[in-house]
């Protein structure tokens, strides 16, 4: 892709992405009479409607809800709210607008009945009866239903409920930001009548919450009243069982229980046995060790227990201090001397007594050995006994404890609900309101709705903001081509004129020599700046065939292939063809003769080109008709017969002007550009879709022939800004036709 291309691009996406306010403008303008007609029949409309409404008026009456109700005594009423949570202040404002609340404020006012409020129904025309008779008599795929007769009873239910809904509908509630003030607003036809409906509203709804505390203490007595006497026996019943508990397992209820008693000793003997479990163990460890030294004294002697005995450690001390004594005398005297044979007398008798008391503690430990053993399982028997006391009293103390605990429950709530009866039975005479009204609602003065200016004001604005949007739509859906913009975004084309609309009557052709009137000097102007733009696109070119087509029939090319062979003709020497060989029109506007030779009688050459050629002295153009009507024409045009025609015209005329058949209807037009020099594009402003004119455009691609450009023809000039839009095709002002 080259630079120069890749500026192009970015350029147009920039062009696509400004905002062109003033096409936006350009489209008000096109549309500007038609929006403003609408938003004035609108409102006119509206004001109508306005003007048969019925004022209503607007009364406001405050309430004021306490959020904290007095207590008369130090309990909580029986029927009560939570009045501490947010959404008390809600809660009453749904009350507020019940359908309970209404149809009591229906009943105290009598809106039922009230034709200011709820208008009485207009008995029906006997006519209009007898119409509906007809019709349902006469035709038969209506549903024959009749409407059941209602009785009066049922008439007022009817007329009651419809005052109820309208009355909910009438009655609008706010709640007064940071406050505890709720605002009843009544609305009504009639100034007092509104009045009376806010403050009877609120009227209803204190009484409506003091009826309803009523009826819930009368309930709530009657309800208390019912249960005493069933916790009354429900507690006998409990306190009986527990008493014959009692007797039945001979049991005393200590500070601890059943089980307090049995608990200590159980606890008592384990310790015990702890102990004597212990001592057995060292007795048994002493007798092992007398055990297994038998009879032999010294080693008997050396054991812990023995030596650490007192007796024992006695006694050693006495052999000592006997040793001592032999010691000594053995030192002085001999074996024999009688001193000598008495401290050995001693000794000996102090080591006799020492075994005997070793002998002694031997058989003590034996025996104390004995007796902790069967220390030891006395005590483990009592412990097993004592267990299965414990766990028997257990299961008598949980079952006591079940007793207990309903004769407790049921003592609460006895003692409870004679306490609430008691203090309901004070309170059932005290009626405490929890609102009351603030502000009483009078009777306004000025209506509130309908406000007439702003309903009419604002019926213009919407009308003319949905007609400017309807415009915008209408222009976003119009596909058609009606600019230089169009023609150059929208098909991609060059734009080479613009050809004005002239007013005529419908179906009607404008008048052939309209380029030489002066009353249609913008046509004419047009005109030649196309001749203008064609002649610069091919300046270099000495004769040249123009060829001129559309879409579709009915654009227009016909009259600007006339008008263009004039203003070519002012120029030089200029032929005008009618190759639209199907439905020739050419011929019918110069007044030529159906029978007149022409195109298809040139090539076919029945004809010499001085039988077919037709001049107009007015303008100096030269023509040939369409001639005889050919049954193959395409055929006809693409034969070389055309082509040798058409180059034999060039060396003759300066301008050949070709008009063909549109390139939708036929493919004539694509046959007819093989032997021209300039291909110009007739499109109808606001008519031709662009699609349509886009398949057109390329079929001359497909053909390899380039369209020199477009000519948009029949711009009505009156919606356009011809000094902004189309600037530089023809000047407007101060235009002289001159020749």
């Amino acid at each position: 892709m080259s630079i120069k291309m890749r500026d192009q691009i970015q350029a147009t996406i920039l062009d696509d992405e400004t905002i062109d306010f003033a096409h936006y403008w350009q489209v008000f303008k096109r549309y500007a009479g038609r929006i403003i007609l609408l938003a004035i029949l609108f409102t006119i409309l509206v004001g109508l409607i306005v003007m048969r409404m019925t004022p209503q008026y607007t009364a406001s009456a405050s309430l004021l809800i306490e959020s904290q109700q007095a207590n008369v005594m130090s309990i909580e009423e029986v029927y009560r709210t939570d009045t501490t949570r947010k959404e008390y202040m809600q809660t009453q404002y749904e009350i507020l607008q019940s359908r309970q609340v209404a149809e009591r404020a229906v009943e105290e006012l009598d809106l039922a009945n009230n034709p200011e409020f709820l208008p009485i129904e207009k008995e029906r025309s006997v006519l209009l009866d007898q119409l509906k008779a007809w019709v349902k008599k006469n035709i038969p795929f209506i549903p024959q239903r009749e409407k059941p007769k209602l009785s009066d009873d049922a008439r007022a239910l009817k007329r009651k409920n419809a005052a109820i809904n309208k009355l909910m509908n009438s009655v609008s509630l706010s709640l007064v930001e940071n406050t505890q003030v709720i605002e009843i607003r009544a609305i009504s036809s009639s100034p007092t009548l509104a009045a009376q409906i806010a403050n009877t509203m609120g009227d209803v709804y204190v009484e409506n919450y003091l009826q309803a505390k009523v009826d819930m203490t009368a309930k709530a007595t009657s309800f208390l009243n019912e249960s005493m006497e069933g916790l009354r026996d429900k507690l006998t019943a409990a306190e009986k069982k527990l008493a014959d508990f009692y007797e039945k397992n001979q049991l005393v209820n200590l500070s601890n229980g059943v089980v307090g008693l049995a608990a200590t000793e159980l606890e008592e003997l384990s310790n015990q046995l702890i102990i004597a479990q212990d001592t057995l163990k060292k007795n048994r460890t002493i007798y092992n060790q007398t055990q297994r030294n038998g009879t032999d004294y010294n080693a008997l002697a050396r054991l812990p227990e023995v030596l650490n005995h007192a007796n024992i450690q006695n006694v050693r001390k006495q052999e000592a201090e006997a040793l001592r004594r032999v010691s000594e005398l053995n030192n002085v005297y001999g074996p024999k001397h009688p001193k000598m044979a008495a401290a050995n007398a001693e000794l000996k008798s102090v080591r006799d007594t020492l075994q005997s008391q070793i002998h002694d503690l031997i058989s003590s430990i034996t025996t104390q050995y004995q007796a902790s053993q069967d220390r030891v399982a006395s005590l483990q028997e009592e412990v097993a006994n004592a267990k299965a006391e414990y766990r028997r009293l257990s299961t008598l103390e949980n079952r006591r404890r079940s007793l207990q605990r309903d004769v407790d429950i049921n003592q609460q709530l006895y003692e409870s609900m004679f306490q609430r009866l008691k203090e309901t039975s004070e309170l059932s005479g005290f009626k405490s309101v929890n609102a009351r009204i603030l502000d009483p609602a009078i009777p306004p003065n000025n209506p509130t709705k309908p406000n007439k200016k702003l309903l009419i004001s604002a019926a213009f604005i919407i009308s003319f903001g949905f007609g400017i949007l309807l415009a915008f739509m209408l222009e976003a859906l119009n596909s058609g081509v009606r600019s230089v913009d169009d023609v150059e975004k929208k098909l991609g084309q060059r734009m080479l004129g613009l050809i004005p609309l002239i007013s005529r009557r419908r179906k009607q052709d404008i008048p052939l020599r309209s380029y030489f009137d002066n009353k249609f000097h913008q046509f004419s102007e047009a005109v030649r700046t196309l001749r203008t733009s064609l002649s610069l696109m091919n300046i270099e070119k000495q004769n040249q065939a123009i060829l001129i087509t559309s879409s579709v029939p009915k654009e227009g090319k016909t009259t600007v292939s006339v008008n263009l062979s004039f203003a070519l003709g002012q120029l030089d020497k200029t032929i005008l063809i009618d190759a639209d060989l199907r439905r020739p029109a050419i011929g019918k506007r110069f007044g030529v003769p159906n029978y007149q030779p022409g195109l298809s009688n040139l090539i076919m050459k029945t004809h010499s080109f001085k039988e077919c050629l037709v001049h107009d002295e007015q303008s100096g153009v030269d023509l040939i008709c369409a001639g005889t009507i050919p049954s193959n024409p395409q055929e006809l045009l693409a034969g070389d017969g055309f082509r040798a025609l058409i180059n034999y015209l060039k060396k003759h005329y300066k301008y050949v002007v070709v008009d063909t058949a549109p390139t939708q209807a036929v493919s004539d037009a694509m046959v007819v550009s093989k032997a021209c020099d300039s291909v110009i594009y007739v499109v109808r402003a606001d008519s031709t879709s662009e699609k349509m004119i886009t398949n057109g455009l390329g079929r001359f691609l497909q053909v390899g022939h380039r369209v020199d450009g477009v000519v948009l023809n029949q711009v009505d000039l009156r919606k356009s800004d011809v000094s902004e839009r189309y600037g530089g095709f023809y000047d407007q002002y101060g235009y002289n036709n001159s020749q």
